[in-house]
């Protein structure tokens, strides 16, 4: 594999199998399934969706360097819109419906895995056929789905979020005392390469495998004089081993830029859901409808679950008002510019709907402000730094602007043709409804939570019984001081161990000046206390004796004298 195209690989959490009780009857007694977290529900996927990076009032007013760093956390911003909850229950009902006909305590599990390992052929459409003859006895419960948008529309950091609510390996050891070694892999997300190249793509298969499980299947099956549909075999073979509940492919638009036929890659997809019963999402900007279109039974089988088409949000839409309203409250400046309508319009005509250049666009706007004696995101400053600093898309944001759909269609990745799409996703505003209800006290549920956070560090901390110098009210106000220092959703550990830090540096600074106090504990009339006055007024410590009536006055002594 060339070392230069290789992306990344999304890498989720390890856990040991711990099976719950399945409130629906066709969940049950199936550990792949039972090992999954419980159905999420619409609060559940919020809170873990959502990700604020909420300045604290102590943020506006640090030095300008400090602040330029600060502005870069609106890149991890994610608002969640009715689109990420329609995913998350098609994603969630997937991974759970796939595993149904492919329960590791049925039969059927070893009869897949048997005639996997038994296929062997040569020609890669011969090899789909073989496939499909073979396992037609065997019952697939798989779908699949494909998600089509606007390049920058927040596709894939959408799916990436949500597969992350789920552990990506689970390692099963027992079942209901039964033996049961198992290795499941809940999720696998690879992107599609950019010469649409299936032996590449294998490759990249069996390289994730390897990385997330510390094999060598990429060694065995992806050496280079390996034909394609040997690996095509094997990467099945492997997706069924390890139980893969659902396998995502990006990018899906470079079929486009395939050699052979773009529709020879997405047979196999189509194949790998219906006959060895994975489940399969496609992402993939509005090019990629040129794939799908070309064939009805394509369009169908790529999308059993249904097609999401997710276009740019519309201009005064209830999505785009609460995205940009939203958005808007998350700046670093000294002085906060209110979102005002004048503002909302100027801001949507330079990002067009687009969550990343609208993200993108807000960062840089704040930057050029953070450098005005003002601090102040103007009108100008939007449209300056959508012109210069944006300048490489302008033509596209122009294309889209006027409406012109002859210079639209040249920029492939936002065009969409309205009169091809048989299918278009609505936004549900209810959902839409719900999640600005919700949304409206995340403020309020924050404050609440650092509140939290405080409270428990004031106890794990005290619990520790060394901050004998501390008084309750100040180990507080340390402790609150250290939970606004980081993010809200950081580390607690991390907290505990500054807040320690802290304590200890501020005990040991009470106990010292304490002590300085505590060398002159002595009454006004003490020998010890003179000496010390005498000390500090630079003068002979007789004098002072003399005054305070300690020592006589010889010559008086001596006038008194019969």
């Amino acid at each position: 594999m060339d070392d230069n195209n290789i992306v990344p690989l999304l890498k989720g959490r390890i856990e040991e199998a711990q099976y719950k009780e399945q409130e629906l009857e066709e969940y049950r007694n199936n550990p792949f399934i039972e090992a999954l977290p419980p159905i999420f529900s619409e609060n559940e996927i919020l809170d873990r969706f959502i990700k604020y990076p909420i300045p604290n009032e102590q943020d506006r007013i640090k030095n300008k360097n400090l602040r330029f760093h600060m502005i870069k956390r609106l890149k991890n911003f994610i608002q969640p819109l009715p689109d990420h909850f329609t995913i998350e229950n098609k994603l969630s009902t997937m991974v759970r419906r796939g595993y149904l006909a492919r329960n590791p305590l049925d039969i059927t599990y070893i009869q897949r895995q048997k005639i996997l390992n038994d296929i062997n052929v040569k020609d890669k459409n011969e090899a789909l056929e073989v496939l499909e003859r073979n396992m037609e006895h065997i019952h697939s419960t798989a779908d699949s789905l494909s998600i089509i948008g606007i390049s920058g529309i927040g596709k894939t950091t959408a799916i990436e979020r949500l597969l992350l609510m789920y552990p990506q390996i689970i390692k099963h050891e027992e079942y209901k005392e039964r033996l049961l070694s198992r290795t499941q892999i809940v999720w696998l997300k690879i992107d599609c390469p950019y010469d649409g190249n299936l032996s590449t793509l294998c490759k990249s298969f069996f390289k994730d495998i390897d990385d997330l499980l510390g094999t060598r299947w990429l060694q065995k099956y992806g050496y280079l004089n390996r034909i394609t549909s040997s690996m095509m075999l094997h990467m099945t073979t492997l997706a069924n081993l390890y139980g893969i509940g659902v396998l995502v492919i990006d990018e899906i638009q470079h079929l486009i830029n395939a050699k052979n036929d773009p529709e020879e890659m997405l047979n196999f997809f189509v194949t790998l859901t219906n006959t060895i019963g994975i489940p399969t999402i496609f992402i993939g900007t509005f090019k990629a409808l040129k794939i799908f279109k070309r064939d009805f039974r394509q369009a169908r089988r790529a999308g059993s679950e249904g097609n999401i088409i997710w276009d740019r949000m519309i201009k005064d839409s209830d999505e785009w008002n609460y995205f940009v309203e939203t958005l808007w409250e998350f700046q670093w400046l000294k002085e906060e510019t209110e979102l005002t309508e004048d503002m909302k319009n100027i801001f949507y005509d330079q990002c067009q709907g687009i969550t990343a250049v609208a993200v993108n666009l807000f960062i840089l706007a704040q930057e050029r402000a953070l450098n005005t004696d003002s601090e102040k995101i103007t009108q100008k400053i939007i449209k300056e730094a959508s012109k210069e600093d944006l300048h490489m898309i302008q033509p596209m944001i122009k294309a889209l602007k006027n409406g012109n759909m002859k210079d639209i269609m040249k920029y492939e990745d936002i065009a969409i043709n309205l009169d091809d799409i048989s299918f278009q996703h609505k936004t549900d505003m209810k959902i839409l409804g719900k999640i600005k209800e919700m949304a409206d006290n995340q403020q309020k549920y924050y404050e609440m939570k650092r509140t939290n956070r405080v409270e428990d560090l004031v106890a794990d901390t005290a619990q520790l019984g060394i901050f004998d110098e501390l008084t309750d009210h100040e180990l507080y106000d340390l402790v609150k001081k250290v939970v606004n220092s980081f993010g809200i959703d950081d580390d607690y550990n991390l907290m505990k161990a500054e807040a320690i830090k802290r304590a200890l540096n501020a005990n040991e600074k009470k106990k010292i000046g304490k002590n300085k106090t505590i060398d002159v504990p002595y009454d006004e009339n003490d020998l010890r206390k003179i000496l010390e006055i005498a000390k500090d007024k630079g003068v002979h410590v007789y004098e002072i004796l003399k005054k305070k009536g300690y020592i006589k006055d010889p010559i008086k002594e001596f006038m008194k004298a019969e």
